[in-house]
């Protein structure tokens, strides 16, 4: 066994995980690891410095591949069902046992890192990977520790990622060849049969949001946040396309995380990453330039294509995938938070982009809407974003991140109105979506508006304006705000049709509360009382 350059731990031994490979190369150097891909014929530079590869068959996770071994800890905590699939024990000690097996005899890429910028709540995590350029990207996306930190390394977690390994569904207990399954017993993650980085990536997120809630009684959010000149935090939570990572740049405020935070009981507000993931499927330096100048040598751009003849990426191509991606070091980033730290939040946004034109442009929600809003999760999908989709559809993830979720989603509801109450926090429901109409009838609403709104909620320029109940969703309306045109305020005042709104109105209150009805038996009075009147759900 040939031990490659890098800093490695004076007690690491991979020997334990059954694994003895031909090179083990140790925390890197970056360049080195681009030089083996390029090398290997595993990757491609772009004209940005950016090293280019291809996840090959996956481009995204596989939610219905995820497990998570049922034991003693999770079998009464964990929610179980479509997303949180159970998987045996002793099955998942055989994969295990193969993948190490599988690793045996190749070349080995090892990376130490850590979770959580707060270090009392920090999570060390060794990576061991297939491939060199995930290495890159763990490197991207975690925190990383001190010379001094890695050659006393011990980690609380292990990732095993073997992508070329593929299960046998039929002896393994997978669904079929591909899998991500946590462990909490055995604090491992397994993921094989995928090259697609971001399994790495949330499975961690999964295990940090069981681990934080259940045992530490801090919040896990997937949420970006951004801090004020005068140290004020804000939250941002939003589906894809709700406009997340676009308003939580702000070249005024600076960047905490763009993703995944944790609000602790010493109220600080802490990314568990140490660098962004974004997608890049239309991008250009005009319409994200942090992003677009993030892109630089140490970057990892994900199934993108060229254009003919060049080493100039084509963001526009979506050939391969929609799901293009970049991962880069949050220092990419010029306008950052270090650390990565904030105080507890003065302000949180809920993002949509209501296709059916219904809710507010901005609106202020009491804690009982704010735990219901939460725990639903909405945006819509429009006409042209999937196949068979002709309408504006509605599209619930509870927590804004129901997939990454292993505990019920009104724990972290319940735990969020705790915190907005004890602190006094602002909540505010922002559609980023269509007004004066649904989708193909109304028009979606300007960027240069709902950057105003939310500045003005930040700066506390709605603090003594008059508000409105909305009749149906009983959310509070503002009646003015600063470089906003207050008939576009009301919803319903935009709409030509005033009975068309009402009736598209009823309907979505109704499509939000049979949402709802799942999650209804934990759910207490004051989140019941949350959701619509219209068909509201009491218990």
């Amino acid at each position: 066994m040939n031990a490659q350059n890098g800093i490695r731990s004076a007690s690491a031994d991979l020997s334990k995980l059954g694994i003895q490979a031909s090179a083990e190369f140790w925390n890197s150097a970056i360049a080195e690891l681009e030089s083996i891909a390029l090398e290997g014929g595993m990757g491609r530079r772009a004209s940005s410095g950016a090293l280019a590869v291809n996840t090959g068959e996956f481009t995204g996770r596989s939610p219905k591949d995820r497990f998570i071994v049922k034991d003693e800890l999770t079998a009464n905590s964990v929610w179980w069902g479509d997303i949180n699939m159970p998987f045996e024990g002793a099955k998942f000690d055989g994969l295990a046992n193969q993948i190490g097996s599988y690793l045996s005899g190749k070349p080995v890429y090892v990376r130490d890192v850590y979770a959580c910028a707060d270090p009392e709540y920090r999570l060390k995590i060794r990576v061991i990977m297939e491939l060199p350029w995930s290495s890159i990207f763990v490197n991207n996306m975690f925190l990383r520790p001190s010379v001094e930190e890695l050659e006393t390394f011990e980690p609380d977690w292990v990732v095993l990622c073997a992508p070329g390994f593929r299960a046998n569904p039929a002896v393994d207990g997978t669904r079929q060849h591909n899998f991500s399954i946590l462990n909490f017993g055995r604090k491992m993650i397994l993921v094989g049969g995928s090259a697609y980085t971001g399994e790495i990536k949330k499975g961690v997120f999964s295990a940090l949001n069981f681990i934080l809630p259940h045992q530490r009684n801090t919040l896990s959010m997937h949420c970006s946040a951004n801090l004020g000149e005068k140290g004020d935090t804000a939250v941002f939570f939003g589906l894809s396309g709700t406009g997340k990572t676009t308003l939580s740049a702000d070249p005024n405020r600076k960047l905490i995380g763009d993703d995944e935070h944790g609000w602790s009981e010493n109220n600080v507000i802490f990314n568990f990453e140490g660098g962004c993931y974004a997608k890049a499927i239309d991008l250009s330096e005009e319409k994200e330039p942090d992003i677009f100048r993030a892109i630089k040598q140490g970057a990892l751009l994900e199934n993108v294509v060229f254009k003919p003849g060049t080493d100039e990426v084509d963001y526009t191509d979506s050939s391969i995938t929609e799901n293009t991606r970049v991962s880069y070091p949050i220092e990419h980033i010029r306008n950052i938070a270090v650390p990565s730290l904030g105080h507890n939040p003065k302000n949180i946004f809920f993002l949509t982009a209501d296709a059916f034109g219904v809710l507010p442009p901005i609106s202020k929600l009491t804690p009982g809407q704010a735990m219901y809003h939460f725990i639903s999760g909405y945006t819509a999908k429009v006409a042209g974003t999937e196949m068979g989709v002709t309408e504006p559809q509605p599209s619930f993830s509870a927590c804004f991140g129901k997939a990454f979720m292993p505990l019920h989603p009104t724990v972290y509801g319940e735990m969020l109105g705790r915190k907005m109450r004890e602190n006094g926090v602002n909540v505010w429901l922002v559609n980023t979506g269509w007004s004066g109409g649904s989708y193909g009838v109304g028009a979606r609403m300007k960027l240069s508006y709902t950057r105003a709104m939310i500045t003005a909620a930040l700066e506390g320029q709605l603090t003594g304006v008059e508000f409105t109940e909305h009749p149906i969703f009983g959310l509070w309306i503002p009646t003015a705000c600063p470089n906003v045109p207050s008939e576009l305020l009301n919803p319903r005042s935009t709409w030509a049709d005033k009975e068309a709104y009402d009736k598209t109105a009823i309907d979505l209150a109704n499509r939000f509360n049979k949402n709802f009805e799942q999650f209804a038996s934990n759910a207490s009075n004051e989140i019941l009382a949350g959701g619509p009147k219209v068909g509201a759900l009491v218990k």
